[in-house]
């Protein structure tokens, strides 16, 4: 594949699936780190094109691609914040950058549900968000190497865990 095709296929898979970027962006990170962790999944699924050979949907390859991506920038986020950790006495405490408005920030019914499926281990948030996406069992099966019957176990013990965990943050 020539740069050409790979930038007219990055521009189509933007185009069309922009929106599994931002469900696997809002179920792994927030505030600033949400839009580092875009930039990441764009430029894993750049790299990843020339792999791409329609043997499945491209959302399914598209899925397949973030998910690790957000995994791998997780992994590493938490080395980056340990160290930060380490500084955070040096930082100086007038600045509150916390009170920062947020452009694209999602209603507080939706920043609820990330909060929550950010608690979940990270092939249950996988998986949740595919199924929040209303990807079929058996495409979530395919992406992560699953049978479909452990898909829906596993979701249905997933959504369980979920609605205790927004019961607790809101009573």
């Amino acid at each position: 594949m020539n740069s050409r095709d790979t930038q007219a296929t990055f521009d189509s898979w933007l185009r069309d699936y922009a929106g599994i970027l931002h469900h696997v962006a809002n179920a792994f990170a927030t505030g600033a780190d949400r839009h580092d962790l875009m930039q990441e999944l764009m430029l894993a699924l750049w790299r990843a094109i020339p792999a791409f050979r329609a043997a499945s949907l491209p959302s399914t390859f598209i899925y397949r691609v973030t998910h690790n991506a957000a995994l791998t920038w997780k992994r590493a986020a938490r080395g980056h914040q340990r160290k930060l950790d380490a500084l955070h006495d040096l930082q100086p405490a007038s600045i509150d950058l916390a009170g920062q408005p947020d452009a694209d920030a999602p209603t507080e019914q939706l920043e609820l549900l990330y909060s929550a499926i950010r608690i979940l281990e990270p092939l249950d948030r996988s998986l949740v968000l595919l199924q929040l996406d209303a990807v079929s069992y058996a495409q979530i099966a395919e992406i992560h190497g699953l049978s479909e019957s452990n898909v829906g176990v596993r979701l249905n013990r997933i959504k369980q865990k979920l609605t205790t965990i927004i019961q607790e943050k809101t009573s």
